[in-house]
């Protein structure tokens, strides 16, 4: 698809790779000086859905940079103007809401590794498409990264063909701690309150269950969620066939509040997750944080 659209121009970001011939992230900036502001970029946006969504579809990554877009509430307006689902945050990461469907990312200390992962992967329901924005650059400077799916796909399966196929026919099951209460100390610090929206353990129970996860309840007022089986590849329409590397194996694998293993109990072999975590690392996409919004699909 050719790019052609009065409303943007195209752009660059330092961190920005080329992969199989596309740019990741697609940079859009304003036209124009006087096409920066916000009610611009909206009237751009809305004018041009089904364009920019073949655009995420395409690229995987379309980085907005440039537009004023001052706050949390303006920001909400541009979410809401796709018209896309909701889905409510469901998973282990304290978070804390901001406005409408705004919500902080993952408040955990600075200290503690974020694996790369799908967002709600474990859940049935995941999203399609995941807005991300920085309102205040940290003045000492830092990267959002991202990976492109089907190439970690691709390198495991030209490592380790027969255990990535064992484990696509097989489905993976996942199993993760919600503590009794909130603790930011720990990126898995959410409480199965916060976790679940409700204080009432049968409620939570029916939630989960509607998620598709078992629930344990434990001594300690933690509750064990287990959930599988799950996919470890997907093929999503419009992206050329190819397989996309959706779980979050190494994110869970062998972690103090987390396991993952094959649906039917058999261990993932360790020297299979270290490497699948070195092919992550390497295929990543490292934007550097500034101000601008990034759509991921």
């Amino acid at each position: 698809m050719e790019f052609s659209c009065k409303d943007f121009k195209v752009g660059k970001c330092q961190g920005q790779k080329l992969v199989d011939g596309e740019a990741m992230p697609l940079v859009l900036q304003p036209p124009e000086v006087d096409k920066a502001d916000m009610q611009s970029l909206l009237l751009a946006l809305k004018s041009n859905q089904d364009w920019f969504e073949k655009l995420i579809i395409k690229n995987s990554a379309v980085l907005l940079r440039g537009f004023d877009v001052k706050n949390a509430q303006e920001f909400n307006d541009i979410v809401e103007a796709f018209g896309w689902d909701d889905i409510r945050y469901v998973g282990p990461a304290p978070r804390t809401h901001v406005y409408g469907r705004v919500w902080t990312a993952n408040e955990g200390p600075l200290s503690e590794f974020i694996y790369y992962h799908h967002e709600m992967v474990l859940i049935k329901e995941s999203p399609k498409t995941l807005l991300l924005y920085c309102e205040v650059p940290p003045p000492e400077g830092g990267e959002t990264p991202f990976v492109p799916s089907f190439r970690v796909t691709e390198r495991m399966l030209e490592e380790f063909p027969e255990a990535v196929e064992e484990m696509d026919a097989k489905g993976l099951q996942y199993s993760f701690t919600a503590l009794s209460k909130n603790d930011t100390s720990s990126m898995r610090g959410r409480g199965w309150e916060d976790t679940f929206g409700t204080s009432d353990r049968v409620e939570a129970e029916r939630r989960a269950k509607a998620l598709g996860m078992d629930m344990e309840w434990l001594p300690n007022g933690a509750v064990k969620a287990v959930l599988g089986p799950r996919t470890l590849t997907r093929v999503f329409d419009g992206r050329k066939g190819r397989r996309m590397w959706f779980n979050t194996m190494v994110g869970m694998h062998g972690k103090e509040l987390s396991s993952a293993t094959m649906a039917d109990g058999t261990e993932i072999p360790e020297k299979v997750v270290k490497r699948c975590g070195e092919i992550i690392e390497e295929e990543s996409i490292q934007i550097q944080v500034g101000e601008g919004i990034c759509a991921l699909l």
